[in-house]
């Protein structure tokens, strides 16, 4: 028989849920505390498949744009924002704002698929840094 998904979010409040029953599905027994959900339980289900889907892919990013159909930089963005959300960065990069980010890739994008030449990107990419 098939097991429910453990739910992540309070019905009544939208909280973070935290486990506080644990049950040997071989056995029945049971041991009870408070217990803070795995580093991925942490992820929404369309997060999760996006990493499951790069562990599959052993990291290879090629592979995540075939088979999900888009852009290197998209799935590069994606994947930053997974390793924010679940607090995994190193303090290093400096994270930008959502709408700096979004502009970025816009313009990559725009090259990638011929729109725009080098030189135009690279004078709309040189703009964004320029703005504060």
């Amino acid at each position: 028989m098939p097991m429910n998904k453990q739910p992540k979010i309070c019905p009544s409040c939208s909280s973070h849920l935290l486990v506080t029953r644990l049950t040997c599905p071989q056995c029945n027994t049971e041991v009870s505390g408070a217990f803070q959900p795995d580093l991925f339980a942490r992820l929404a289900p369309n997060d999760f498949d996006f990493v499951v889907l790069f562990l599959k892919s052993k990291g290879n990013i090629k592979e995540m744009e075939r088979e999900l159909g888009i852009s290197y930089w998209t799935i590069r963005s994606k994947l930053g924002e997974i390793v924010h959300h679940l607090g995994l960065s190193n303090g290093e990069d400096e994270e930008e704002p959502s709408e700096l980010a979004e502009r970025r890739q816009q313009i990559l994008e725009q090259l990638n698929g011929g729109l725009i030449t080098v030189q135009e990107a690279a004078a709309l990419l040189e703009k964004l840094k320029r703005k504060p």
